[in-house]
């Protein structure tokens, strides 16, 4: 009997271990099957792993064949595994392109391994190598678009750039199934193109390149520069961006006025202060003698003519887009360092649709005074906290602005798109040239430059202008960052930069681009703590001036009591002096105590919000799970 149990129970086991065998080799297999699928579900709010409808019209109108050929060192051991992720992600997106695509693209993988000729493929279309080791050989991470004779590529594929992959697939595409670009003018008193050849011949270090914004532009478009004293608009030229353009003369602004009138396309950034400038002008030698100059800018006649009102004596401070600098060892919060979010763009345009953070250090305020037939339509605006304060105030820092913080209620514009047909700021033709000889010693008139004199447009035409060029200098719209391959590198800052290649896209006729660019890079701030903030700085500010305004009280006071004084009497406090300044000093004392319990006040609030929701995130999953325990459990009795 015993043994008859005993062979029971090794049956048992027998069969459950046969079991529990059979079930590891079907989770096995399923894991391996699903594994080769790559089956995906995009869960993200944005789906920013699903190919986008601009990608997906990019495609369909590709006029020619385009190939693909991913270059990376699959096979090498000395891959580290973060890599070959984002590899396979890099991998898995090609593959939804050419599956997009239908047949106009063709995705080729290669695994360059060392001195095989996929290697020496992977240098000659300029892949860059990355050393992943001391002792390992160089790894290559790189795409390469073909088109007929053009190729364009990829050098280094960094997984701190994952969030603009399809952008820049999207891009590579386009750049190479592009086969004549259009031409971009680029005006400015700014060194935007870098250092002109003459002014560098001197210098023993390289000399500095075009801003990264200009960079950026010379991928997609041929950028040519326009000089300040230029007379006419090359016809070939379909966009012209003018960045801080600072008395310019009558000709060159009548060269602009009538490039408008032809029909091409004006990107105006004007600036009541310029930061860049600014600084170009310390690292003049006659500005650090003090002998510095003119740092606003604008396009008066032309915008006047226009409807455009634009004041270089007033910039514009917003107390809900405070931005926090430093400076001179302290970090201070600046209300004209402008951190613009979602809420402050246009969501109904393309341009800023997609846009979440620009930052505008020291912009301007313009204001519709537009006739019939012209649309001013604002696409960046202020919240309903801001309000204009002096240019040269500001120029002191934020506490010498203090007084003039006083939000208006209304929603300043600080980038704005006209439609319509423009007229001349020059109704009677070319003005005169100011180095010209006088009338009786010259014979006949001046020819019209450029051709014949247009006094309206010839076609309804559209135009953009911002009050800030600061937001594309590299100070504010990059910042350095390391790669996981032991360099640095540029990496864009906000939307600053989208925000131009949006606008010259549109300009130029393009679209596709523009509505991919900003995926991925959503900013999600906390509305909560920004709200708390925005209140006790409210608070902080009513009580500073409260108490500046009893400050002064108080020494007009001292003043009156010091005049009544006889001359032997001035450098003797009387007792009313005493008293008052003994009272402001309380005063003053009790002031601050309260500022200390604004700023605790706020501290303890975030800090209990935090609480909250970590309390929340910690506990609401198992508490869901309970919850669904104990209903299923009373309705399975209820049931019985």
């Amino acid at each position: 009997m015993k043994n008859k149990t005993k062979t029971r129970n090794l049956s048992s086991y027998g069969s459950g271990a046969l079991g529990l065998l059979l079930l590891l080799l079907i989770i096995g297999a399923v894991v391996v099957t699903l594994g080769n699928l790559r089956l995906r579900h995009d869960c993200t709010e944005e789906k920013l792993f699903t190919l986008s409808k601009g990608s997906r019209r990019l495609l369909a109108e590709l006029p020619e064949h385009v190939t693909i050929k991913f270059f990376f060192n699959r096979s090498s051991p000395n891959v580290p595994m973060f890599i070959k992720s984002y590899a396979r992600q890099v991998e898995d997106l090609l593959k939804e392109y050419e599956i997009a695509a239908q047949g106009r693209l063709v995705v080729e993988t290669y695994d360059p391994k060392v001195d095989s000729d996929e290697e020496e493929w992977a240098q000659r279309y300029g892949i860059q190598p990355q050393a992943t080791g001391v002792m390992t050989p160089p790894l290559y991470f790189g795409i390469v678009a073909v088109s007929g004779e053009r190729e364009e590529t990829l050098p280094v594929l960094s997984p701190q750039n994952e969030a603009t992959l399809e952008y820049d697939l999207s891009r590579l595409i386009s750049r190479v199934a592009t086969a004549v670009r259009p031409v971009i003018g680029v005006l400015s008193d700014l060194p935007v193109m870098g250092v002109p050849t003459q002014q560098h011949q001197m210098m023993r270090s390289a000399p500095p390149q075009p801003w990264f914004a200009i960079q950026e532009l010379q991928r997609d478009f041929e950028v040519r520069p326009v000089a300040r004293d230029v007379t006419t608009i090359e016809p070939s030229i379909s966009t012209l961006l003018v960045i801080h353009p600072k008395d310019l003369p009558q000709k060159t602004l009548y060269a602009i006025d009538q490039f408008v009138m032809r029909g091409g396309r004006l990107i105006a950034c004007v600036d009541p202060l310029s930061l860049a400038d600014l600084k170009a002008q310390q690292q003049n030698q006659m500005a650090m003698m003090g002998m510095g100059g003119q740092t606003s800018s604008t396009l008066g006649p032309l915008f006047t003519a226009w409807g455009i009102g634009f004041d270089t004596g007033k910039l514009l401070a917003d107390m809900r887009a405070i931005t926090r600098v430093g400076g001179n060892g302290r970090i201070e919060e600046s209300p004209i360092f402008l951190s613009l979010s979602a809420a402050n763009m246009n969501r109904k345009d393309l341009l800023t649709a997609q846009l979440d953070q620009i930052l505008m250090p020291f912009a301007g305020v313009l204001s519709d005074a537009t006739e019939d037939g012209i649309t001013f339509e604002p696409l960046i605006t202020s919240s309903d906290a801001a309000c204009r304060v002096d240019t040269q105030t500001a120029m002191f820092g934020t506490e010498a602005l203090r007084g003039q913080l006083r939000a208006d209620g209304l929603r300043h514009v600080i980038a704005a798109r006209l439609s319509g047909s423009f007229r001349s700021a020059f109704p009677d033709g070319a003005p005169k040239d100011e180095t010209a000889p006088d009338e009786d010693e010259s014979e006949a008139p001046p020819a019209e430059p450029g051709g014949e004199h247009l006094a309206v447009c010839a076609a309804p035409n559209t135009m953009l202008v911002i009050a800030d060029c600061d937001f594309l200098s590299n100070d504010v719209a990059v910042r350095e960052v390391n790669t996981p391959f032991g360099f640095r590198t540029l990496q864009a800052q906000g939307d600053n930069l989208a925000f131009l290649a949006n606008a010259v896209e549109k300009l130029s006729g393009s679209v596709e681009l523009a509505s991919i660019r900003s995926r991925g890079t959503s900013r999600r701030p906390f509305t909560r703590v920004d709200e708390l903030e925005f209140r006790a700085a409210s608070e902080w500010r009513d009580k500073e001036q409260s108490l500046n305004a009893e400050l002064q009280q108080t020494q007009q006071k001292l003043n009156e009591l010091q005049s009544q004084k006889q001359a032997s009497q001035k450098y003797i406090l009387s007792k009313e002096q005493e008293e008052a300044i003994q009272r402001f000093q309380q005063k003053q004392i009790d002031v601050k105590a309260q500022l200390k319990q604004v700023r605790r006040n706020l501290t303890r609030d975030i800090e209990r919000l935090g609480v909250r929701v970590k309390a929340l995130n910690i506990a609401g999953i198992p508490l869901l799970v309970i919850i669904v325990g104990i209903t299923r459990g009373i309705l399975g009795r209820r049931s019985q």
